[in-house]
């Protein structure tokens, strides 16, 4: 007698055996072989809804060899096993599926495991979970009420259940009460199946956070990445730390499954089992554990932050999603949410009683045994990682990833430097403690009368304190930012408070400067993100000369110190604390006030609400530090720093020039050393220019390789061409020094050199030639722009501005006939009109190349 158990489908034919049975028996016949009998017997039948997914893959091998494992799931959704396309919302898909399988498989059915469900991590009631979860359940019950079914298994989870406190445990009599969408739609579910479940006895399966050597639980997998890119997240917690969640490793879930199916003719016909690890391990232990096994932390410092501020800087960051969704979440939704800080305490530690008493299951895997391999796939791969676990990688993980880089070498290496330059320069927040007591003290020792400022004062050296101190730990380098931004307010502050002493408006300029210089100007670049820190070139693909170097950042330092000086000159007399300002030319009115005290308390001057001066004296400041911040790869490193270093000497520049050419027009005199500040500002333009072109070039090139454009801004990455030796600037000789500090960049023909004589002449017709009037005014105006547009034109990649004076040339031929103007007036205009618009055609000498830009400069 021949016995054939157990053929199998996926070699026979859909209908297993007894599709086969008339071809093995002709087999038989032929071979001569007179068998007794042949009985066929065929393998329980299990029905798995999401079979195509990764645990109905998993669960549908596992079964395989004793089952005749058949799936249901979406339609182009594609499986190692029968599969059947169909849509849980839909029941007609779903009768229509079934009708599908009764006809290859009849009616019987040992199991159906019903894994389907819709899930998210945003906390919002999307309608998907009553769709899918909660109808698609209902719609699969209703359609298999006319099949011989011998067990239904859910799969549920134990966010069901209210949570317990640390020390407790949660077994199946714990009150349902799920606490946001995912898990009420299962509960909802799980009500439905009581409710509908007909002759079918069935098993509630509620899973713990399922987990293998590869993938893990949206809330591990977040608190992993955060620790391994040492977000400021993964410092902060607002919940108890001593609360933690069960977890089940995924072939300890696949058991779990297969024993209820072998089990289903013992089992209770209602029965619901909680199956996870019994250990629980604390958020607090869990971050040192990942801390130590990623970076060789034994300890990771987890702060303590309120629910109330992680509510607000959770739903701050929520609504920014919509206007800059990749700024700190890499295009992808913040992971925290509001919802989740109310369930930071909540703890889920598990009685696994029934499951060992129904079940005969123990789980054989612990989550502290398999951490280290997760750990170990994480740093063998970071971009496989990243995406196995449904989270974007860091930029800089995909670039490194993209060019073949090691991504582990680049983060360790990275690491290394910064830590030695942090270690080398912990005098630096020292000296920001010891200024943040200075503050606290001073008011009293300088006789400070303004309460406004003392105030400021104390708070912002308490606050100092504690950013400064929080800053001495390398991991916390975003706490130099914090400092900084303090010492930007302290500077601030003397104006917005109108200081009644010049000892309080020293005071508070000097250590708001200093708190500055402390928290960034000193190495290591906090911000920057490792690939950009450890790879690319100094010098912008394509360019000549580096426009980040210190030697282009020297005269425009220079030049802001001397705009330094000369504003808080200015403030002091409009904030009362000098009588008087030197003025050796111009007088003012028949008032005893010189010309320069008439420009600086005039109405254009007293409209500000601050002293105007002042205020320029505090965009200097803020000027001179942006320009020594950064490497001499910041073009690329800190772009936000570069465009923003552009953008404070653009406006500034514009509102000098609009200052001067106010002065003889509107108030009717001159200020020297408002010509002097705004000369050295109009200087500073060209040479900052060349470094705002090259960041917006870097910044092109990024987007176009498909890099996040705001997180390339905000982080800085790397670029195209191979990474330069740091080589030290200022080892080299003095002559060759300031040749660079000269012509790196700018440059003077003598066309420029004559247009800037000419727009000067003009500015002072008044005194040349006697002008009066509206002409007087016109020269003036004109002359102003002139010069701007030639001095602006010094810098080779804006050298094509020098064609808008072509324009004054012409507005020149014209003014002497609309206005009243002598017959050596108009000569003097038009000649000079000519003599601008044959000026503007040289180009003059380029030395520099420019990349891309060099085919603006015509």
């Amino acid at each position: 007698m021949f016995r054939f158990v157990g053929l199998r489908g996926n070699d026979y034919g859909p209908r297993d055996g007894v599709a086969a049975a008339p071809v093995l028996l002709r087999a038989l016949m032929a071979s001569n072989t007179q068998p007794e009998a042949v009985t066929m017997v065929r393998k329980p039948i299990v029905l798995i809804t999401g079979a195509a997914g990764d645990i109905g893959s998993a669960l549908s091998r596992a079964l395989e060899r004793d089952y005749t494992v058949v799936g249901l799931d979406r339609r182009g959704k594609k499986a190692a096993i029968p599969l059947i396309g169909v849509d849980l919302t839909s029941a007609e898909s779903i009768d229509k599926a079934l009708g599908e399988f009764e006809t290859q498989y009849g009616r019987h059915i040992a199991s159906v495991i019903h894994l389907a469900a819709y899930f998210d991590f945003t906390g919002e009631d999307n309608p998907l979970y009553d769709e899918v979860n909660v109808g698609g359940t209902r719609n699969l019950l209703g359609a298999l009420q006319r099949f011989e079914v011998e067990q239904l298994v859910f799969s549920g989870t134990m966010l069901v259940h209210e949570p317990c406190a640390p020390g407790e445990r949660i077994d199946e009599s714990r009150r349902i009460a799920p606490k946001w969408p995912y898990p009420r739609s299962k509960a909802a579910a799980e009500e439905a199946i009581r409710l509908h479940h007909g002759h079918m006895p069935y098993v509630l399966l509620h899973l713990a956070g399922v987990y293998d050597e590869r993938r893990c639980v949206p809330t591990l997998a977040q608190q992993i990445a955060r620790i391994y890119e040492r977000d400021v997240k993964s410092y902060l917690y607002s919940g108890n730390p001593d609360a933690g969640q069960s977890f089940l490793h995924k072939e300890d879930m696949i058991d779990a499954f297969r024993r209820a199916v072998d089990r289903r003719a013992e089992l209770p016909p209602d029965a619901v089992i909680l199956l996870g690890e019994p250990e629980t391990i604390g958020y607090d232990a869990l971050q040192d554990e990942l801390g130590l096994l990623i970076h060789g932390e034994a300890e990771w410092t987890t702060l303590r932050v309120p629910k109330t501020a992680a509510r607000v800087g959770a739903a701050v960051e929520a609504k920014l999603e919509p206007v800059i969704p990749d700024a700190l979440d890499r295009g992808e939704k913040p992971f925290i949410r509001p919802f989740m800080i109310a369930m930071a305490d909540d703890h889920y530690a598990l009685d696994i009683t029934n499951a060992r008493r129904l079940l005969g299951w123990e789980p054989r895997y612990r989550i502290a045994d398999v951490l280290p391999k997760l750990v170990q796939t994480l740093k063998a791969d970071p971009h496989a990682w990243f995406r196995a676990n449904g989270i974007t990688p860091p930029a800089w993980i995909a670039v490194a990833e993209k060019r073949g880089e090691d991504v582990e070498d680049i983060r360790t290496r990275h690491e290394a430097v910064f830590r030695a330059a942090h270690s080398a320069h912990l005098w630096a927040p020292f000296f920001n403690i010891a200024l943040g007591i200075w503050l606290l003290v001073s008011p009293p020792l300088i006789g400070l009368t303004s309460r406004a400022l003392v105030v400021s004062d104390i708070v912002s050296g308490a606050a100092l304190i504690v950013f400064a101190a929080l800053s001495l730990s390398w991991r916390l380098a975003w706490a130099r930012w914090v400092c900084a931004a303090i010492g930007a307010w302290v500077m601030s502050a003397p104006i917005l408070f109108w200081a009644p002493t010049a000892a309080g408006y020293l005071n508070d300029t000097l250590v708001g400067v200093l708190v500055i210089g402390f928290a960034v100007l000193v190495p290591p670049e906090p911000g920057v993100s490792p690939l950009a820190a450890t790879t690319g070139p100094t010098t912008p693909p394509g360019w000549s000369f580096n426009p980040s170097a210190w030697t282009q950042r020297l005269p425009i330092i220079a030049l802001a110190l001397v705009g330094l000086h000369v504003s808080r000159y200015l403030a002091a007399y409009q904030l009362g604390h000098v009588d008087g300002v030197w003025e050796p030319f111009f007088q003012g009115g028949p008032d005893p006030k010189n010309g320069t005290e008439e420009i600086i308390t005039s109405s254009v001057s007293q409209a500000w609400p601050v002293p105007d001066a002042g205020l320029g004296a505090l965009t200097y400041l803020m000027e001179i530090a942006t320009g020594v911040i950064g490497s001499r790869r910041r073009w690329r490193t800190m772009p936000w720093l570069v465009l923003l270093f552009g953008l404070m000497i653009a406006p500034l520049g514009i509102v000098s020039i609009f200052f001067i050419v106010i002065q003889p027009i509107w108030i009717g005199t001159w200020c020297t050393l408002c010509l002097i500040a705004a000369a050295a500002m109009l200087v500073q333009i060209p040479y900052s220019l060349d470094e705002l072109v090259a960041g917006c070039q870097f910044l092109l090139r990024r987007k176009r390789a498909g890099r996040p454009l705001l997180r390339v801004f905000l982080f800085g990455d790397t670029d195209d061409g191979k990474a330069e030796p740091d080589t030290p600037e200022f080892e080299r000789s003095p002559r060759e020094i300031v040749r660079d500090v000269v012509s790196g960049g700018v440059n003077l023909p003598w066309t420029l050199a004559i247009s800037m004589l000419l727009g000067a002449w003009l500015m002072f017709t008044r005194l040349t030639l006697d002008a009066s009037g509206a002409m007087a005014n016109a020269d003036h105006l004109i002359g102003s722009l002139v010069l701007t547009a030639s001095v602006v034109a010094c810098a080779e990649v804006a050298r094509s501005v020098r064609f808008v004076n072509i324009l004054f040339g012409l507005a020149l031929l014209v003014t002497p006939f609309a206005y009243d103007a002598g017959a050596m007036h108009m000569a003097a205009s038009v000649v000079c009109g000519l003599a601008l618009i044959a000026l503007a055609l040289p180009r003059g000498v380029v030395k520099g190349r420019y990349a891309g830009w060099d085919r603006y400069i015509v």
